[in-house]
């Protein structure tokens, strides 16, 4: 490496590569993930400055991290690969968001992922921040094979019980799926009107790859609907809290009475509109 940051080995480096400065190879081998070709690292391992060799520490690291997650990754598709040996070639992930909300529906997803399908990084939608939802949820709706969307109304769930009603949007969700799922993985309970085979998975957003990406599509569908709703009901804050029952919340409903997203039957609504309630 030159006085200017320029990786300086140019005959070992493959040609397209000679000259690059350290910024751009660490953006290509650390922040975007390529592999560092053979000849490329064998370069910079006879490069004893620090910038270098602090370059290659960083590749290492990213290279770990993907062999974890690659563990974990191949742990989360048993279930699948269970159903895809025994013939099962599309294999439905549901999930739903939504369920304790003072407002709002509940959102189900159905997802279908192929065999091949390699996202890094999938994981129950409460463990991943809102940055990084948004940029699996455009990965997995442009390669899976198939995913659709359903949801039941707050007139819905006071018509239904919210029970039956997260049942009603996974079973809008699934019956939703282009081309048809063989099989069905579902997050801690099953899916009505639908007669193939299911398996309820609890806990299925944490150990199923299927229902993972079927709850981060689910949960990004719901706080964009949400945010419609902010616009739509305005003073209720429903773009930050998402109708979960927090101060903010309690309080707009005090001051402005219930809008006609709101969940009038469940009692923590009733009881935050209710005078006699202590803030």
């Amino acid at each position: 490496m030159n006085k200017s940051g320029t990786f300086s080995h140019a005959a070992a480096a493959p040609p397209a590569m000679a000259g690059w400065p350290l910024a751009r190879l660490r953006t290509r081998f650390v922040r975007e993930g390529h592999p560092l070709p053979r000849d490329l690292e064998a370069a910079l391992r006879r490069d004893p400055r620090p910038g270098t060799q602090a370059l290659l520490r960083e590749i290492e690291e990213r290279r770990r991290a993907r062999r974890v997650e690659g563990q974990r990754r191949r742990k989360l598709l048993r279930a699948e690969r269970a159903l895809w040996s025994a013939g099962f070639s599309r294999v439905a992930g549901v999930d739903e968001a939504g369920m304790s909300p003072w407002a709002g529906p509940i959102v189900a997803a159905a997802v279908v992922l192929p065999s091949d399908f390699d996202v890094p990084f999938i994981d129950d939608s409460k463990r991943l921040s809102a940055a990084m939802r948004a940029q699996l949820a455009g990965e997995i709706r442009s390669r899976a094979t198939a995913w659709s969307i359903g949801s039941a109304s707050a007139d819905e769930i006071a018509r239904f019980n919210l029970f039956h009603a997260g049942r009603l949007a996974m079973r809008r969700a699934v019956l939703a799926l282009r081309p048809g799922p063989d099989a069905l993985l579902v997050d801690a309970r099953d899916v009505p009107g639908w007669d193939g085979p299911q398996q309820s998975l609890i806990r299925g957003d944490q150990i199923s790859y299927s229902i993972a990406a079927a709850s981060i599509l689910a949960k990004t569908t719901r706080d964009a609907f949400m945010r419609e709703l902010d616009a739509r009901y305005p003073g209720y804050g429903f773009a930050q809290h998402k109708g979960y029952g927090v101060p903010q919340h309690r309080a707009a409903l005090r001051a402005l009475g219930p809008s006609p997203a709101h969940r009038l039957a469940f009692d923590a609504v009733k009881r935050a509109l209710s005078s006699d309630e202590g803030d």
